[in-house]
């Protein structure tokens, strides 16, 4: 028994320790927790405190009985969502568009990043950070607005040029099946591209100058620097990235394929998100709206934790 007192009195002591030092170190960085105060209170309110209401994916909701006087139906919204003869082919766009921005989307900053990094004109490497980073900064609304209007079949930017040199019939590419899909990945690029570069170049700014000299006194050209310095170097910063990205498959961009497509597109635009919207918002049908939001939530954890333990087990810094 004396054994037991003294391992629970060791386990007290190294509880009340680490205690003191979490608020040692609390109170030396006080300003900083401070900062970050606001953003973990927003998170706090509108991420976890509204969690409780997922719960409507297991009951039939009834707005007038409330969340909690509502019936349980156990998964019967997940059957009716998987029954659903629409649900196979919001799940195929989802994939393909998702896939296809993943594709060409996720090497473009990296790229983009690597060009910069080579520029020794400072002036023009600044013009050309601010042209790029700016379409991050326009909401998703006014760009698709944009983009319509250069678009337009009738008079719009992109079809003037088409009648003008080639005499050309307009062409609507916001109501082709064939070119809509495309558009999405061309756009979304466009429009990311800037801030995806912005994480590269803070990466890039660590990398040790004296390695990239000891590679050109060994003779080693431009493309031999990146490859084996600075690829290397952002490597961690990659896989993050990569792994978030994998863990929002599901997530193909609901506001910008909401703003552009249209119902010619319908059948190649559909995905999960826009399928929630017509069903939770539309026709009311809350529990099945709920049903497919935790569906694509599970999803993206499962992907995340599985990409993460490969990642670690090939050697690569994971998330966690």
């Amino acid at each position: 028994m004396s054994e037991v007192n003294v391992l629970m009195n060791k386990k007290i002591v190294k509880k009340k320790n680490t205690s003191k030092k979490i608020w040692a170190n609390i109170c030396k960085y006080k300003y900083l927790y401070l900062l970050i105060l606001p953003g973990f209170i927003h998170l706090l309110v509108f991420r976890y405190a509204t969690m409780y209401g997922s719960i409507i994916a297991f009951k039939d909701y009834n707005m007038f009985k409330g969340i909690f006087e509502s019936p349980w139906v156990g998964f019967k919204n997940f059957q009716d969502l998987f029954n659903t003869p629409k649900f196979p082919l919001v799940m195929k766009n989802t994939l393909i568009i998702s896939l296809l921005k993943m594709i060409f989307g996720f090497p473009a900053p990296i790229i983009l990043a690597l060009l910069l990094n080579e520029l020794k004109n400072l002036k023009f490497k600044k013009v050309t950070q601010t042209v790029v980073y700016l379409p991050h900064f326009i909401s998703w609304v006014v760009f698709a607005g944009i983009i319509r209007a250069f678009l337009n079949p009738v008079d719009g930017f992109i079809n003037e040029i088409i009648k003008v040199f080639t005499g050309g019939v307009p062409y609507d590419f916001l109501g082709s099946k064939s070119t809509f899909r495309s558009l999405l990945v061309v756009t979304d690029i466009y429009k990311g591209i800037g801030w995806g570069t912005i994480i590269y170049m803070a990466a890039l700014a660590g990398v040790d100058p004296e390695l990239y000299e000891a590679a050109t006194i060994d003779g080693a050209n431009l493309f031999q620097r990146m490859f084996y310095i600075t690829l290397p170097s952002i490597k961690p910063v990659i896989m993050t990235l990569f792994i978030l990205g994998l863990g929002g498959i599901l997530n193909a961009g609901f506001e910008q394929i909401f703003l552009l497509y249209n119902d010619m597109v319908l059948p190649v635009a559909d995905i999960i998100d826009t399928y929630i919207y017509r069903k939770g918002i539309k026709e009311a049908a809350y529990s099945l709206g709920a049903a497919a939001g935790m569906f694509k939530s599970v999803i993206a954890l499962i992907l995340v934790i599985i990409t993460n333990k490969i990642a670690n087990k090939i050697g690569e810094e994971g998330v966690w």
